[in-house]
Order: C-alpha cells, then structure tokens, then sequence
C-alpha cells in the first residue's frame, strides 16, 4: 500500500478513524499479554520501528550483521518475508528463489548473511540455531512477541518521524509511542530533520546514523535520470538523487513492495528515451524487476553510516561474548 497524506498531518479523518485505532493498539497490546516469548541460547537482536512503511530497517540489519560477522560470530538474519509466498522456515537461496517466493528484503539481506524467512519467528529462530547461527538479526519484529529480544532496536526516520502520531488506520503508527518505546533498549534515529518530539521522554540512548549512497553515485552527478521506487517513502529517494546533483527528468513513485509488470515500465522507459535519461532505482527495487527491465535500469545502494560507531559497538559488545552459550 502507499502511505495516505493524511498520515502526516491531523484533520477530521484521523479523528473519525481513531476508534479504529484504538481497536487496533488494543489488539496490539492482547497479543504481547497472551504470548510467551521463546528464549533461544544465543543473542536475539531485533531492528523494528514504530510506524508502517520503511524506515530504513533493512540497511540497518544488514549493518549490525555486518558489524557481529566482522567480531566473529556466525550470524543469520531472520524476516517475516513480506510479499513472498513462502510461510518458511526456509533459508533463502538468491539462486533459486525469487521475490515472489521470499519477498524483496530477504534477497537483499541474503547477499549479505545466511538469512531466513518464517512466518513463525520462533520456528525460524530454531531453525537458524539448528543450522549454526551464533547470533540472529531480526529484520522487522518489534511488534511481534514470539522471541525473547536481547536488544531491541526502534529505527526512526529523522525526516518522517511519527507521522500524525496515531495507530493504523488513523495514522502511521503500528501501536502507541509509548509502549512500542519502552520496550526498546535504544533508538536510531536515521538521516536529518528536525528530529521526533516524542523521542524527548525516551530514558535509553539515541544513536545518529544516515545512508550514504554507494559509488554509482558519482556516476549520476550531472546526469539527467529517470528515478521509481517502490518503497515506503519514494520521495525520500528521489530526494537522494537530487542531493546527488542528479537532474531528475521524471520520478514515478510506486506502493511499497510494488511486483513491477511491463505496464509499470514502459511509461519510465518512454520518459526516459524522450529526455535521454538514465533510468535509477532502489536496491530493494531492482530485485522485483524481470530481468530484461532490470538489465537497461541502474541500482544506486546504500549502506548505514554511524555518526558515533562506538556506541553502537558498546551496546553490541555484551552480545558478542555469549557466541559460546549453547
């Protein structure tokens, strides 16, 4: 789905749907009291946020992964698998699956990890464990009480913040500020703005940190491009690229996890031959695209920079010394 303006922002249809997200939190909050969260042998660290629609989750699993593999731990990556067909447990395999099986986020992060996709987080926390995952990195979760979390992590656009402030359907959000951050052990608050007011009665730390395009960027300086994306916030992306110095000749905004078919394409391909553009995408884009469209599109990726790496680290470190507890 692509998220409603009227998310940003208060009116008399947030105020008409807000029974309904009161419905919604309370069902929220049944769930966590009714489940007992499974505790596995070895480190649980979630990266989920608040709101629905991206935040940047993804790049940052793919950067703590980074981070654990690099201290030595065999680390698998765990996801729900969105938009995939498989309920799993079931590791991913870049080479056999596509997105229509697994989802889009699962083939990214397994370009980086061993990495599974359950519906049943426990079932496939079990199964990682089974296979030799000294440490597992939960892609999206927060709101899910099957596992037990020794860190859990709460992603917040810096830009985007919360949104209206009230639970789907009134607002972005999947559950209250309140109690979807007093189960967070720290907040990263992702890219500029002018930051989130809600985040100022949060006791736990804050860590800054913001996406730093990859080397296709220097090629998109000065170049005329034709930019779609897919994700939670498309002009976020678009944004990117003109920060880029990339002059965009045309954006084509798409839901998020949007299955691309030659109708999608060929109004950006049009564009793009009349304003003899190069066409750009998201990483997370490329991967729903058939092969053909894919070879004449260009990806432009993305990896997490921390503004203060040691305090990531410092809350990481505790993990890193139970490889061994089995």
């Amino acid at each position: 789905m692509r998220a409603p303006d009227f998310w940003r922002g208060d009116g008399p249809l947030p105020w008409l749907l807000a029974p309904a997200g009161a419905l919604y939190a309370a069902a929220g909050r049944l769930r966590h009291l009714a489940a007992t969260p499974v505790r596995l042998p070895v480190p649980v660290i979630c990266v989920g946020n608040l709101v629905a629609g991206g935040a940047g989750k993804t790049p940052v699993a793919l950067s703590l992964a980074g981070r654990l593999r690099s201290g030595g731990l065999a680390v698998h990556l765990l996801t729900r698998g969105y938009g995939g067909r498989e309920a799993g447990p079931l590791l991913v395999d870049p080479q056999r699956h596509g997105f229509r099986d697994v989802g889009d986020e699962a083939l990214l992060l397994a370009r980086a990890a061993p990495t599974w996709v359950a519906r049943d987080r426990a079932a496939g926390a079990r199964a990682a464990c089974a296979a030799g995952a000294q440490a597992i990195v939960l892609d999206d979760g927060h709101q899910n009480p099957a596992l037990k979390k020794d860190l859990s992590l709460v992603v917040v656009d810096a830009a985007y913040g919360f949104g209206n402030g009230r639970v789907i359907p009134a607002g972005p959000l999947r559950e209250p500020v309140a109690g979807g951050l007093a189960r967070a052990d720290a907040v990263i608050l992702l890219g500029d703005g002018g930051g989130e007011p809600a985040l100022s009665g949060f006791a736990g730390p804050i860590l800054g940190a913001h996406l730093s395009p990859g080397p296709e960027a220097a090629e998109l300086a000065g170049r005329r491009v034709v930019a779609f994306a897919g994700i939670g916030r498309p002009e976020k992306f678009f944004d990117t690229l003109a920060g880029l110095g990339a002059e965009l000749a045309a954006r084509f905004p798409f839901p998020d996890h949007h299955p691309y078919r030659p109708a999608d394409l060929s109004p950006i391909f049009s564009a793009a031959e009349r304003a003899a553009a190069v066409i750009v995408t998201t990483e997370k884009d490329a991967v729903r695209l058939p092969p053909d469209a894919a070879a004449r599109v260009r990806t432009l990726t993305v990896t997490v920079a921390w503004s203060d790496p040691d305090r990531l680290d410092a809350l990481l470190s505790p993990l890193t010394a139970r490889r061994d507890v089995r």
